[in-house]
């Protein structure tokens, strides 16, 4: 045990979360069966899973998944750069200690990053060996379960996204089911009860030491001021066999809502399920609400979970909306809000950077958003935003040019003759206003941001959606 605590002291680890490939998925038709052959493994196939995790081939892909997701330190401050030198000097051990069952995961680093809509929510950071050992398992053990999950389950798997998921709510809503039941579970990741989780593998998984492995990451704990704090229920978020568990826990609300013939979509804790009237949205909101609390021992949100129209909730960061009798998808009016404030302090004039660097931090923030977004209407939108983004931009340079000296060598480049680059020169107006000036707008165009190296909003999304 000292030795295997001695070997966690040498690592480091980090977690920022991962890229969600995203890729458009039509999602299943309501009460489609689950994969037979797969849910028929019996617990003898299972009994020696822990073998096919410390397999070479599991470890290669579980190191590129941890070094490529990078992030920060654990408990121990080592980085994942270090990662590859410890597998070379410890690799041996590490599969002998997890074999024989000695391998003690060391407790999570706490981080709490702010939620957009007030409160925080708590991130569980392991060490980068946690996380490495915690990936292969969560490899070996997908293959196990996700051919059993649910059809209507799209987050955390393999080859689905947040985007297969607002699409099949888009196709219920268009089918005629124009009430949705929206529910949300309440601090689900730090509810889970680890009997009621370890029972559930138990009748999959024959293999004693990846259970009690499994046991061990549930009850590490979180190093609080120097002093570990142990768990006695949740699953923290941050490591890569949280979002695993949390299906396998919510796939019994899957199975009931399959069985009830219910129209839903899930992702993780997120809930939609879409119905014909209201009437039948408050029935199922309390049946569905009494099955959670009594049968998983889990909590329902009370104030973020509703019986209402597809259009007055929010799902995912979306919205679904009627045009022309057609159901469609659009972006939440709170994430235009975000999006446009993000912006903001990232064009603000006081923040001094050069303008290669401000444009180079703006086209990550506008790749990453319109990438997530590109599924909904909002051409028009985009365009609107684009004018806005150009005109801050344009107020910061006219900043960097403080002088009338500089102002009028600057216009002079831009191609403007003696006499209009010394009048705007020394014109008093106030950055915002200068910055919609006509002399301007035709200096600063499309094409000179074009070539300063800013990606639009608009232009991306039209690359995404041609």
């Amino acid at each position: 045990m000292k030795d295997s605590q001695n070997q966690q002291r040498q690592q480091k680890t980090s977690y920022e979360g991962s890229l969600v490939e995203v890729r458009l998925e039509a999602g299943g038709k309501q009460g489609a069966p689950r994969d037979c052959a797969a849910s028929e493994t019996t617990k003898a196939e299972t009994s020696h899973l822990m073998e096919r995790i410390v397999e070479r081939e599991n470890f290669r892909q579980a190191y590129k998944r941890v070094k490529a997701n990078k992030g920060a330190p654990g408990v121990d401050g080592m980085k994942v750069e270090g990662l590859a030198e410890y597998l070379r000097e410890n690799i041996g051990k590490l599969r002998e200690s997890l074999l024989e069952g000695s391998y003690r995961p060391l407790p999570v680093r706490r981080v709490e990053i702010p939620k957009p809509d007030g409160g925080v929510r708590m991130l569980g950071i392991p060490t980068v060996i946690d996380r490495f050992v915690q990936q292969a398992i969560s490899q070996v053990m997908g293959e196990l379960y996700d051919p059993t999950f649910s059809e209507h389950s799209y987050g955390f798997r393999p080859g689905r996204s947040a985007h297969g998921a607002i699409e099949q709510a888009r196709i219920y809503v268009d089918e005629g089911k124009r009430w949705v039941v929206d529910m949300d579970l309440e601090k689900f990741f730090d509810r889970v009860q680890h009997d009621r989780l370890m029972y559930r593998l138990s009748t999959r998984i024959g293999d004693k030491r990846l259970l009690r492995l499994i046991r061990k990451y549930l009850q590490a704990g979180v190093l609080l001021n120097g002093i570990r704090v142990r768990s006695t229920e949740g699953t923290p978020q941050g490591g890569p066999l949280s979002p695993l568990l949390s299906n396998i826990v919510l796939d019994e609300l899957d199975q009931e809502l399959e069985k009830r013939g219910h129209s839903f979509v899930r992702y993780a804790d997120d809930v939609n399920i879409y119905v014909r009237s209201k009437r039948s949205a408050e029935r199922v909101l309390e049946s569905v609400r009494k099955f959670v609390e009594g049968t998983l021992k889990l909590k329902v949100n009370q104030q973020k979970s509703e019986a209402d129209r597809p259009w007055k909730r929010k799902f995912l960061g979306f919205s679904i909306f009627l045009y022309k009798g057609k159901a469609r998808i659009k972006v939440h009016s709170r994430n235009w809000k975000r999006l446009k404030q993000k912006l903001k302090e990232m064009t603000n004039r006081n923040r001094g950077m050069s303008m290669r660097n401000r444009i180079a931090r703006l086209n990550r923030v506008i790749v990453g958003w319109v990438n997530y977004f590109y599924p909904a209407m909002m051409k028009s939108a985009l365009l609107k935003m684009d004018e806005w983004l150009r005109r801050r931009l344009r107020a910061c340079l006219w900043k960097q040019w403080p002088k009338v000296k500089t102002r009028y060598k600057a216009l002079r480049k831009l191609g403007f003759d003696h006499s209009k680059a010394l009048e705007f020169a020394n014109t008093r107006k106030g950055y915002w206003r200068i910055a919609c000036s006509p002399i301007l707008h035709r200096s600063m165009n499309n094409h000179f941001w074009k070539q300063c190296g800013l990606t639009t909003l608009s232009s991306h999304y039209a690359f995404l959606t041609s």
